[in-house]
């Protein structure tokens, strides 16, 4: 198997990223150039945090036109498996592959700290090793990671199961005291249709060392490969 971790101007996570997956999963993976539409025949695509051309305009909104994101529409079409992380999460939003939108953060300042995450569901390639319920310990970095869409569109998402993660208490309670920056719903990660496309506000790849605070999100990256191994 073979990751690639997306490269805007302006991205600062992608190294975290890839230090995840050569160095603590042990699996081969390249840096794919924003301007380039190869995919260079990986088996996953990793978007990384960061402020993709400086967040100018709005988040996301100019990385989307980028020539490897028409690639990696086709490529989630095509049902492979695309994780976007923060920065990434917006991306996907502004790019059709996710619905609703990330917003400015309801105390409209930028918000760097540990979180609780309860786990939605299992039924995913990023989430077949947790169990519903089970919380993770993650941290966020945003100023615009308030989630939004219309109620159509969370009837959906609630009804497939398609809400990955909320804001959680560490004791898995889904409280207003837990949501950091006003979420709908207190959600922090949401799948597309196909399950095969994750978008997620807190950060994973900064939770996947005891060093860091937390391991917990090293999880996310286990069951990827996993999918991953599966179907090959």
């Amino acid at each position: 198997m073979k990751f690639g971790v997306l490269v805007f101007p302006g991205s600062n996570c992608d190294h975290d990223t890839y230090h995840v997956i050569a160095e603590l999963a042990h699996q081969p993976v390249t840096f794919l150039w924003h301007d380039s539409p190869s995919l260079e025949n990986c088996d996953a695509i990793l978007v990384p945090g960061g402020f993709a051309y400086g967040d100018y305009l709005r988040t996301g909104a100019i990385a989307r036109f980028s020539p490897v994101m028409q690639s990696v529409k086709k490529f989630a079409a095509d049902g492979g498996l695309v994780l976007g992380i923060c920065n990434g999460f917006q991306i996907l939003c502004e790019a059709g592959l996710l619905p609703g939108a990330l917003m400015r953060n309801a105390g409209l300042k930028y918000i760097c700290k540990q979180v609780w995450l309860r786990t939605e569901t299992a039924d995913s390639p990023f989430t077949n090793l947790l169990t519903p319920g089970e919380t993770l310990k993650v941290p966020i970095g945003h100023m615009e990671g308030n989630y939004f869409c219309d109620e159509s569109t969370l009837a959906t998402l609630r009804r497939d199961e398609r809400i990955a993660f909320r804001y959680a208490t560490p004791e898995g309670e889904i409280t207003r005291e837990a949501n950091p920056n006003g979420s709908l719903d207190n959600i922090a990660g949401i799948l597309n249709e196909g399950r095969n496309v994750l978008g997620m506000m807190p950060h994973p790849d900064r939770s996947s060392e005891a060093l860091l605070g937390s391991a917990d999100g090293f999880r996310i990256f286990q069951s990827l490969t996993g999918a991953l191994a599966a179907r090959s």
